[in-house]
């Protein structure tokens, strides 16, 4: 069937301005039609009543494992997480074995998950060579090769002369440097924030200043450089005021936040929960009230799942040696909406804004618009579902998360990839 068209749902389409019953008809993959009444003339027709309609969610941060480490996540496993979670874009972090630092390993990507026929993948170059800090890639290559970002996600660019350096080289191509901050010497050791929680349990943490004193070092370095820089993960209050003032002086700086630096304080870390053990940690509450504040008036771009999959034996481990991560691409919009939607925080349209549009903009991705003419991606999401969380159920190989028993409001219901409907299952 070449038509499809999906009739009488809630359109909410921010990129342009609908928020509203519409049908949508879709064509040989594309948006064709948005319009109050469309006659089916042959399409299969789509009862989206009661549904929300709306593009398909973009993740500026996902890890695949693949290659290296098929054991933790495959390409194809990673992507059904991805399309049951509501996502048809996803950027994959280079941190696998080897680096993604060479055009060689950028395709071997892009030809995996051309193969899967879910998802599509946008690959994010190490900025430097082996992610080991000392080099940089050949940032042109690996740009020509498909990359709509770099960085060194797990690992800091600890060097400032060599960040000074990255951040002018990238300025040529007008793309976005994607920087953990973190300073390796305060954080070194440490396994959760630094605080009162850390102490009761006798853990090493580590203090929100190993995040925002790299911030701030990396923000007077894109303010010398004009350089495009981009903080991955942001978890502390002290970083969301020191984005918001360089972004006041026109410092060229964007940001995400994750569902579960949203939802969750170090407090979720309890008895050596190691599924809560993440980086940069969960900080306390004033942090995440901090973050929501700044996702509301924009010092925080986008939300970004940091999906980070491990072996089960890995995570079943002491708290000190389990390593940082959750399984989050399955999760998150559900867990936005019972954070932010159902608390009148922000509305659906401008959650959607916040997973969908703006992330596929910093990219510069032809994805979250239901535009005409636009690849066919969106999602039926029922807004009055609930569940609960069952990660052994999970499509991803990753199977642990803090929201495990939890009941979430709204489930992604139907996913179509450039017009073709998809299933994690």
């Amino acid at each position: 069937m070449s038509s499809l068209l999906l009739k009488g749902g809630r359109v909410v389409d921010p990129a342009n301005g609908r928020d509203g019953v519409f049908d949508v008809l879709i064509k040989h993959g594309l948006i064709a039609r948005v319009e109050p009444a469309i006659s089916p003339n042959g399409a299969e027709v789509v009862d989206a009543s009661g549904k929300l309609v709306t593009p398909g969610l973009v993740d500026l941060h996902t890890h695949l494992r693949e290659p290296g480490r098929e054991d933790k996540e495959t390409i194809q496993t990673g992507l059904r997480a991805a399309v049951r979670g509501g996502y048809t874009t996803i950027c994959a972090m280079p941190n696998t074995d080897p680096a993604m630092d060479s055009p060689g390993v950028v395709e071997f990507v892009q030809q995996a998950a051309g193969r899967a026929g879910l998802a599509a993948v946008k690959p994010i170059g190490a900025i430097t060579v082996g992610r080991q800090g000392k080099d940089l890639t050949e940032f042109g290559e690996l740009f020509e090769a498909g990359c709509v970002g770099l960085s060194d996600d797990g690992h800091p660019v600890a060097d400032a002369l060599l960040m000074r350096r990255a951040l002018e080289y990238a300025r040529v191509f007008g793309r976005p440097l994607i920087q953990h901050a973190e300073d390796p010497v305060l954080a070194a050791g440490g396994v959760m924030h630094e605080g009162l929680v850390a102490t009761t349990l006798g853990l090493r943490g580590m203090p929100a200043e190993s995040e925002s004193v790299m911030v701030a070092r990396d923000l007077a370095l894109a303010a010398l450089t004009g350089g495009w820089l981009h903080v991955a993960h942001v978890s502390c209050g002290q970083s969301v005021q020191l984005i918001r003032e360089a972004k006041r002086r026109g410092v060229r700086v964007t940001c995400e936040v994750t569902p579960h630096h949203l939802a969750l304080t170090d407090e979720a870390v309890g008895t050596f929960n190691t599924h809560a053990k993440v980086n940069p940690p969960l900080r306390p509450e004033q942090d995440r009230r901090a973050l929501i504040e700044g996702l509301c008036d924009g010092t925080i771009d986008c939300i970004a799942t940091d999906h980070a999959p491990h072996t089960a034996w890995e995570k079943d481990a002491e708290f000190d040696s389990a390593p940082f991560g959750i399984s989050g691409l399955e999760t998150a919009l559900s867990v936005c909406v019972a954070m932010l939607v159902i608390p009148q925080t922000l509305t659906w349209p401008q959650l959607i804004e916040k997973m969908s549009r703006a992330p596929a903009a910093l990219i510069g991705a032809e994805a979250g618009t239901l535009n005409i003419g636009a690849p066919a991606d969106l999602l039926l999401i029922d807004p009055d579902a609930r569940w609960t969380v069952e990660p052994e159920q999970f499509a991803s190989k990753g199977r642990h998360t803090p929201f495990a028993g939890r009941q979430l409001p709204a489930r992604v219901a139907r996913v179509w990839c450039r017009g073709t409907e998809v299933t994690g299952r």
